[in-house]
């Protein structure tokens, strides 16, 4: 698990754990209108024929997979799926380019094989400051990609980098992540209710 630059060194246990998670959530609300308006952005995007990127480090590799599973499957009802890629599952495009460039490389250069303007690219890192993540980012607005991040507490450079941002407000990086799962699971939802609905034609949410 990637940890926010804040976080204290002693980890939380028991019901401190829990009392962390239900402070942060409390402070959740606009995040919840952020995945929600995010949801409805990427159907627009997907039934376009775009293509959603995604991809985290450690534990956000994990909800970076999660995510593109619920597109390519399904989340709640049954719809068509739809492309998304998870960019920190490609093992062997992972191990080549660690291999051949500078780690900074790692997500960006696969940003560039895959994306194409107007795609969507959704980045986590409880910390906002992995070297990869911002290097994707700034890949992909050069590329006229939309950069989406999922990080903890700003300022951090994944959230500059990026077009729209939710930063869960926690030191704590368990924290950040269980609520950026949250987040996804808004997103999802939302981007099954406009899949169904019928898509918009897109809508901008640069800042």
């Amino acid at each position: 698990m990637s940890t926010a630059a804040s976080q204290p060194c002693t980890a939380l246990r028991g019901h401190e754990h829990v009392a962390a998670l239900t402070a942060a959530v409390s402070r959740f609300g606009g995040c919840v209108r952020t995945a929600e308006a995010w949801g409805a952005y990427i159907a627009d995007v997907l039934t376009a024929r775009g293509r959603l990127l995604v991809a985290g480090n450690g534990g956000s590799a994990a909800q970076a997979q999660h995510l593109t599973a619920e597109l390519v499957g399904r989340y709640r009802d049954d719809r068509p799926p739809y492309s998304a890629i998870c960019l920190s599952a490609e093992t062997s495009s992972l191990t080549a380019i660690m291999n051949d460039y500078p780690p900074e490389e790692l997500f960006a250069r696969q940003v560039e094989a895959h994306g194409r303007r107007g795609d969507v690219l959704v980045l986590l890192s409880t910390s906002g400051q992995s070297p990869n993540a911002v290097a994707a980012a700034r890949r992909a607005r050069a590329l006229s990609i939309t950069v989406l991040a999922f990080t903890g507490p700003t300022p951090n450079p994944l959230a500059a980098a990026a077009d729209d941002v939710i930063a869960v407000d926690s030191p704590w990086g368990a924290t950040v992540q269980e609520l950026h799962l949250v987040g996804l699971h808004v997103l999802c939802a939302a981007f099954d209710a406009a899949v169904m609905a019928g898509a918009s034609p897109v809508r901008a949410v640069r800042r």
